[in-house]
């Protein structure tokens, strides 16, 4: 008998690695480049199922290291659940802006930092950390690539939902025992990001904590080195 390798339904299938076409390049650029943390902008219509779909099956095409595919996407639209998620954020928000210097302390409080119930949609992204077994290709020495990977599936739905015309919001400001608690996650699975997601008015020409003066971007020049930490080495 051959080796599984040598079978037809294990051959390699290849697709052109061609560049894209001049429109379909702008238009991957166009999301990232686009692509904002939605807090405050939400309008009240549905996401239609389709649409959703098509941006979780997204999220489900991100790389994952050992192809392990460590997370689930745990939809909510129910009324209750999003009250009782945003109460834990109001509690734990309180406690946040505490943490900041006292001079930045009002402007923390003055930020709208969520959209848990204005949304019509939450989703919970979670990684399951035993999902690829006691051994997993490519994290036997890096055990968290399994959230790094999860933390991919996000990008790619956010992504996925700029180009569909959705906004999506990332609430981190929440503690994880207890948002697992409401939405009976278990114990050994990880919370790896709540996320807002609906139609919105309009998104920011720029991200909404540059434009009200929280941080400004880094040069991209101050980020990027070559051959050895610190050597500045920026593509001319």
């Amino acid at each position: 008998m051959p080796d599984a390798i040598d079978l037809p339904e294990f051959q390699p299938r290849l697709t052109t690695g061609e560049p894209f076409s001049d429109a379909e390049r702008e238009a991957v650029y166009r999301a990232i480049y686009s692509r904002r943390d939605v807090r405050g902008q939400f309008r009240p219509d549905a996401v239609a199922d389709d649409v959703l779909l098509r941006i979780l099956d997204a999220a489900h095409h991100a790389p994952s290291v050992g192809f392990m595919q460590p997370w689930d996407f745990l939809v909510v639209r129910d009324a209750e659940k999003k009250r009782q998620v945003a109460g834990i954020f109001a509690r734990a928000n309180v406690e946040a802006a505490s943490m900041f210097p006292k001079d930045r302390q009002d402007s923390y409080r003055a930020l709208k930092l969520e959209g848990i119930t204005s949304a019509p949609v939450n989703i919970c992204v979670t990684c399951d950390r035993t999902r690829g077994g006691p051994v997993v290709l490519g994290a036997t020495h890096m055990p968290d690539m399994d959230l790094f990977s999860t933390v991919c599936a996000v990008q790619n739905l956010w992504l996925a939902a700029r180009a569909e015309g959705l906004g999506v919001g990332w609430v981190s400001i929440l503690k994880e025992a207890e948002v697992k608690a409401v939405l009976g996650i278990p114990d050994s699975v990880r919370m790896v990001a709540y996320l807002c997601v609906g139609r919105v008015e309009s998104f920011f020409a720029t991200p909404e904590l540059e434009q009200k003066g929280w941080r400004t971007r880094v040069p991209l020049e101050d980020l990027v080195f070559e051959d050895c930490w610190g050597v500045k080495g920026l593509p001319k």
